[in-house]
């Protein structure tokens, strides 16, 4: 490390704080922002410590070892990152909070550094701004990096949520279970069905499973030829399929398709066919 960067090194971190502050004195009234001026108290503890945080892991650019400035990096945007997304912060309040940082931040070399005619040269200010300014470009870089994979990840695990209650498998007695469909059913959520219903049938060690469909708002052709491969796939692995609350329209468009339920049991109602199995629906009074 140059001397003069030692000097500029320790000079920011020893007034980190101060920095910060004034960051903290830009902020205006953003409602539902945890960047807003009138933000809890907590929340703006948790916003000072950590943008001096951010403070030393750009100085650390100015160090020699630049392996410390990437582990730095590397630890902070996954901290801020997964505060971020966890306070449903929007990327580019982030972004923008950050580029007030680096305003702030060269402010305060400037009017406390340069102006106090120091000897700095042109080619050090020069190598400053580069070395700083590609510091925060490498932060944006990793930051956004860092919430988009944890953005992603949440999204998957909301997914896997709704598959799962989209297509839910319910042991109601022995081996007994019922598959109750609700809403529409279009060719993603048919493929999602027939691919996740028959591993769950297994795991759950049933061998007759009833197929609700009266709450399904739209079944057309191709969901109709899915529930037809569900049935069949249920077959191969040993396990009775009974279907209820099927429409007319949806049995006459199967029969077009060439779709033979003849082997497969129908009910007009759910009750109906677990009467049928001998199996009794209590409504309350």
């Amino acid at each position: 490390m140059e001397k003069v960067d030692g000097i500029l090194y320790r000079y920011i971190l020893d007034h980190s704080s101060t920095i910060t502050e004034t960051w903290l004195a830009l902020r205006e009234k953003q409602a539902g922002s945890i960047y807003s001026v009138d933000t809890d108290v907590k929340v703006e503890e948790l916003l000072r410590e950590q943008n001096t945080l951010t403070i030393k892991t750009v100085t650390s650019a100015l160090l020699e070892d630049k392996n410390s400035f990437i582990e730095n990096m590397e630890q902070w945007a996954a901290m801020v990152a997964k505060s971020r997304v966890e306070s449903d912060t929007p990327i580019y309040e982030v972004l923008e909070a950050l580029n007030k940082v680096r305003e702030t931040y060269w402010d305060f070399i400037t009017d406390h550094m340069l102006k106090d005619n120091n000897g700095i040269t042109k080619d050090t200010i020069i190598r400053w701004s580069r070395l700083i300014n590609h510091a925060f470009d490498q932060l944006n870089r990793e930051f956004t990096e860092q919430y988009y994979l944890l953005t992603k990840k949440r999204l998957l695990a909301q997914q896997d949520l709704i598959n799962e209650l989209g297509s839910p498998v319910i042991p109601i007695v022995d081996a007994i279970a019922v598959l109750p469909l609700i809403g529409e059913i279009d060719t993603y959520r048919a493929k999602e069905i027939l691919n996740a219903t028959p591993s769950k049938c297994i795991s759950k060690n049933v061998s007759h499973l009833f197929i609700d469909l009266s709450g399904v708002t739209l079944l057309d052709t191709m969901v109709a030829h899915q529930v037809f491969e569900l049935i069949s796939t249920l077959k191969l692995l040993g396990i009775q399929s009974t279907i209820s609350g099927i429409r007319p329209e949806v049995a006459q468009t199967s029969i077009q398709l060439g779709l033979d339920f003849s082997e497969v049991s129908t009910h007009s109602t759910l009750k109906q066919a677990l009467s049928k199995q001998g199996i009794k629906l209590y409504e309350r009074k």
